[in-house]
């Protein structure tokens, strides 16, 4: 039987474009800041945190909630993840490109984050890994 994990998606959004990244692991495919729930941890708080800690970026706020979705990612992992999807935005002008880590909490070594922005409609967002692009699409033009 497959467990089911809270997790969190953050689209980091800034003048019409979407913060993504990809690892040093050609493999790992294009991704955008997403984490697991700590015990009892609020939702948006969660968000927030895991694009803080992803991103590196100071200034980020969660301007609404897009929703709530379940994932089975099997095969990857036995595993169904119910993800609670936010929009975040970022209140300092960021750099266009910049590297950062997951640090993992200090359980495993820190992976490498290379991250860059990716304007809406773009057909590279499609390349989202394991579902992380469901609901993109909730975030208006005028939101952006």
């Amino acid at each position: 039987m497959k467990s089911t994990v809270q997790k969190v998606v953050a689209f980091v959004v800034h003048e019409g474009r979407v913060a993504v990244f990809r690892q040093d692991d050609d493999d790992s495919g294009l991704q955008v800041p997403a984490g697991t729930l700590r015990p009892g941890e609020d939702p948006a708080a969660g968000a927030l945190r895991e694009a803080t800690e992803e991103t590196g970026l100071p200034g980020l706020r969660v301007v609404e909630h897009l929703g709530r979705y379940q994932f089975d990612i099997s095969p990857i992992r036995e595993e169904i993840q119910d993800r609670h999807v936010f929009h975040l935005a970022v209140d300092q002008r960021p750099p266009e490109r910049w590297d950062s880590s997951e640090e993992h909490d200090g359980q495993r070594p820190p992976t490498p984050l290379h991250f860059y922005w990716l304007p809406f409609g773009d057909p590279e967002l499609d390349e989202l890994v394991v579902g992380q692009g469901t609901l993109l699409d909730k975030i208006t033009a005028e939101a952006t």
